[in-house]
């Protein structure tokens, strides 16, 4: 979908409180996704007809995941902050997919049929939002004058996904073609965990992209400069937390989650989720001010040499190191996207700034990293261990970060504390 999503959802997001100038945002900027997918949906049918030699059945059913990015529409819900609605959405398509699956599958015949649900779920998802649309906006003809002016941005916001696309799937293609494919399994393994806490990173930055694009239009720069310091604090918290937990439990999360074999993909674990620290960062200065300001073309920039960094440490690493090879390309290539915003917006947007506080939690999830780990070597790979682990260290982590919270005097902190107090002594 080139850049639509950020492209449009920032479009929305800037004009959300008039409806005629939402109805215009939305048409002028669907227009080229619906031209430019249909497209791929034609490019698709024709690949399958003149060179596919696999399943076509399967193929042709998959195609109707193809058609629902042609109606895909989520960004226009971002923009207008309405997370409700596509919340919703996902919960009733994904239950009803579920229970379709357990009902209709029944044996390695019926692949055809999962298939079918899975991409019908898919556009089902779709076709739930456009049922929605009209309570937000109006349909009207889009003006090519205003269509054009889109296209420049759109394409500009492509560059960066082709590039994370391609380094993302260079990493598995590079181990395969320089290393063995066991090794690709061990750091796909690796990559499965990394995601989930990837995907919440994900998820901020998607709520704070509209929020600061609107403030920006309001002219509210204190505000501004709060939420940038909060989503810092809180999002560093979140993922120091969170690399230095993987870190202590990957040696037994590994054999007990994959099974033995996947041993090897402890180190690989550890070493990507620390890559998660400077992918928040990063996240931070794209959907927070590069993204809302229409700066589009250091994003860009740092992307692109993001990518050729993964490459090149790629090529030396992976013949010798294998899947560790990849890991630490992976950690170069993110530290390097992080390090090119921060140099490029470093006059107008005080990252540093923001960074220096938050520094003290890294011994914070050094003390229990150091529980965690011991607690692994001492128990063996076992649930029971992992569990305890978790506890152990989740609890450890929760109580240092809060008595950080509380000498720094964060006053999102104190403000929760204090309603927490006073509906308990209410309560009571």
């Amino acid at each position: 979908m080139l850049g639509i999503a950020n492209h449009g959802n920032r479009s929305v997001a800037l004009v959300r409180d008039n409806r005629q100038k939402v109805s215009e945002a939305f048409s002028n900027t669907y227009i080229i996704q619906l031209c430019t997918t249909v497209i791929a949906l034609l490019l698709y049918f024709l690949f399958i007809y003149c060179w596919f030699s696999g399943d076509k059945t399967i193929a042709y059913i998959e195609s109707i995941i193809v058609l629902s990015y042609v109606l895909d529409i989520t960004w226009f819900f971002f923009g207008l902050e309405q997370f409700a609605v596509t919340v919703t959405r996902n919960a009733i398509i994904k239950i009803a997919t579920v229970v379709a699956i357990f009902i209709f599958v029944r044996s390695r015949e019926d692949l055809w049929i999962y298939a079918l649900i899975m991409s019908c779920g898919m556009l089902f998802s779709q076709i739930y939002l456009w049922l929605r649309i009209r309570k937000y906006a109006d349909f009207c003809k889009p003006s090519w004058s205003q269509v054009k002016s889109n296209i420049k941005p759109v394409l500009m916001l492509f560059i960066p996904a082709i590039a994370y696309s391609i380094y993302k799937l260079l990493d598995k293609v590079m181990l395969g073609a320089m290393s063995s494919m066991s090794q690709v399994g061990l750091f796909d393994n690796a990559e499965k965990i990394i995601n989930i806490p990837s995907s919440l990173i994900t998820a901020f930055g998607t709520v704070m992209m509209p929020r600061i694009t609107v403030l920006l239009g309001t002219g509210d720069e204190h505000r501004i400069s709060y939420l940038n310091k909060i989503s810092v604090r809180y999002f560093t918290l979140l993922v120091v937390g969170a690399a230095f937990g993987l870190a202590g439990i990957c040696n037994v999360l590994a054999p007990v989650y994959f099974g033995s074999e996947f041993v090897g993909s402890a180190p690989i674990i550890a070493g990507l989720g620390f890559s998660l620290i400077f992918v928040t960062w990063a996240n931070v200065i794209r959907t927070q001010y590069l993204i809302p300001n229409k700066l589009d073309k250091p994003y860009v920039i740092s992307s692109v040499i993001g990518a050729l960094a993964n490459l090149a440490v790629n090529i030396i690493l992976i013949p010798k190191f294998a899947g560790i090879g990849a890991m630490i390309g992976t950690i170069i290539a993110e530290f390097t996207v992080f390090f090119v915003q921060l140099i490029l917006v470093r006059r107008s947007f005080p990252m540093s700034q923001y960074l220096q506080p938050v520094l003290f939690l890294f011994p914070i999830g050094m003390i229990m990293f150091a529980v965690v780990y011991w607690i692994g070597a001492y128990m063996g790979n076992t649930i029971i261990t992992l569990i305890i682990q978790i506890l152990v260290g989740g609890f450890l982590y929760l109580s240092g970060s809060m008595v950080y919270l509380k000498v720094i005097h964060d006053e999102f902190f104190e403000k929760l504390t204090s309603r927490i107090f006073h509906h308990g002594r209410h309560n009571a």
